[in-house]
């Protein structure tokens, strides 16, 4: 990355637009209200209204004042501009950036408009390179108008080589089937949801000191009622409350969401019913699509769809954002015929490919690890109970064995079920996983290494795990437990020349 301090001829910088400073003290209006009721209310009690608003209004004043005056600051100071070779972006009062990047390098423009960016016509739009040099990599340009960002999106983007015009669909790949939000509940979110509501209840309810009266106001509730019983009524109420949330989140998610294809090879996401987001993925930089089918989801018969690509994991610093996502849970079928829209192929090598099953060794080895991880709740209760000849104890190793080893075993014979890989023409395929099971399709011209691991118990059973090392996605992709011979012939295979000069005749 380089610095440029003159601009090119002809090539005019921009600012923000200015409503960045009203977008700021909105927020920081919130924030004070946020922070200052609660402690307001929490000081009343002890020092009375008057002297309790006597030092939280001059706080939040201040807040406000201050958040608003240094975006100002900031607003004036920060400049951006866009040439036939680079994008720069200058900002900082006291301590000057100054950061440029070549336009040959700019892989994503991303658009985000929060809710109350969205009433003002506005969007923030975050320039990355997907290089692995977080922040350095990307200009952000916080906010600008919708048309402006739009621009900027279809101007770094716009690589479409001359002659290639019509050679392959674009538009409309995927689109949203308000049908698909029935497997928000059966992901993994709602049982999170509902921990984290009822965490919140308690956390409320002790910043305004009423947490003893909730305890109470719950005990009294089930004062007639066993232990056992109310566990179970507490847990369920907590699932349900999840399942809400899920149901909330999926909806100012996925809304409005649109799969696209647009002239010069790039791959768009929009999605969001409050919170706006558009996600760009160059084509040239995709190296395949990943099929996720976690527990849940899978018993149902839906599966996700994300892309195997070069830097997402670096162009938003948002955590909550999956920008690897191309469509949400949704049929299997739709999700293997998006992905073969993504991948330009008739059909999609995750469902195509013919895959080579594991040894009986590779199931051994699952169902030793799984009854070995459920054997731990059990023995030490059941130790415990021995040495101290407690009954309860007893009884619960008893319980944890009944639930825990079943369960332990059904999970360890799927996730050998699951296991398979093999070749699909430009693709190889490798599938494991039960909680989490999923299929990644990799272009074979993008695996840049094989790393071959054994440990001792995996010589014994003849079996290895072989990783396909790429500079896309995670990174680094494992066929578990595959035979030994059928393992080092399939990466051979897979990448011809790649493995051969470390293999012996």
């Amino acid at each position: 990355m380089s610095t440029v301090d003159e601009a090119a001829p002809g090539q005019e910088w921009r600012k923000l637009d200015k409503r960045t400073v009203l977008v700021t003290a909105l927020v920081m209006t919130g924030v004070a209200t946020g922070a200052g009721v609660p402690t307001a209310v929490g000081l009343s009690g002890a020092m009375g209204v008057a002297r309790a608003l006597a030092w939280v209004l001059p706080a939040a004043l201040l807040l406000i004042v201050g958040g608003t005056g240094g975006d100002y600051v900031r607003w004036r100071r920060t400049r951006y501009r866009t040439g036939p070779e680079r994008a720069e972006l200058h900002t900082g009062l006291l301590l000057v950036k100054r950061r440029s990047l070549a336009r040959e390098r700019i892989r994503s423009v991303d658009l985000t408009a929060n809710p109350l960016l969205r009433i003002l016509g506005l969007v923030k739009v975050r320039i990355g390179t997907g290089e692995q040099a977080g922040g350095e990599s990307t200009l952000e340009l916080d906010p600008v108008t919708r048309a402006e960002g739009e621009r900027l999106r279809t101007e770094l983007l716009d690589r479409t080589p001359a002659g290639t015009a019509g050679a392959h669909r674009d538009g409309m790949l995927a689109a949203l089937d308000p049908r698909w939000i029935r497997y928000a509940p059966v992901s993994f979110v709602a049982p999170l949801l509902g921990g984290a509501a009822a965490g919140g209840v308690l956390q409320v309810s002790e910043w305004f000191g009423v947490q003893h009266e909730v305890l109470d106001w719950i005990g009294d509730r089930f004062r007639d009622t066993s232990i056992p019983m109310m566990i179970v009524v507490l847990v369920v109420a907590a699932l349900l409350a999840g399942i809400v949330g899920a149901l909330g989140l999926w909806v100012e998610m996925w809304w409005n969401y649109r799969l696209e294809r647009e002239p010069g090879g790039t791959l768009r996401v929009r999605r969001g019913l409050f919170t706006a987001r558009s996600v760009s993925i160059e084509e040239r930089r995709l190296r395949g699509v990943e099929l996720v089918e976690p527990l849940g989801v899978r018993l149902v018969g839906a599966a996700r769809v994300d892309a195997v690509a070069t830097g997402l994991a670096q162009d938003s610093d948002d955590q909550h954002a999956d920008l690897k996502t191309l469509l949400p849970a949704a049929p299997r079928a739709a999700a293997d015929e998006a992905a073969a829209r993504v991948l330009r192929e008739t059909s999609s090598p995750t469902s195509t490919a013919a895959l080579t099953a594991h040894p009986r060794a590779a199931r051994g080895r699952r169902l030793r690890w799984a009854v070995g991880s459920a054997l731990v709740p059990v023995l030490v209760p059941l130790l415990l109970g021995l040495l101290l000849a407690s009954g309860v104890l007893l009884t619960v190793a008893a319980v944890c064995a009944v639930l825990l080893l079943p369960v332990a075993v059904l999970l360890a014979l799927d996730a050998y079920r699951s296991l398979g890989h093999g070749l699909s023409g430009a693709y190889l395929v490798a599938r494991s996983g039960t909680v989490r099971r999923s299929t990644v399709a990799l272009q074979r011209g993008g695996v840049i290494g094989w790393t071959v691991k054994q440990s001792y118990f995996q010589r014994r059973a003849g079996l290895l795990t072989l990783t396909a090392t790429t500079a896309a996605g995670e990174g680094a992709y494992d066929v578990y437990d595959v035979a030994q011979g059928e393992g080092l012939a399939f990466a051979a295979d897979a990448v011809p020349g790649l493995l051969e000069p470390f293999l012996e005749k």
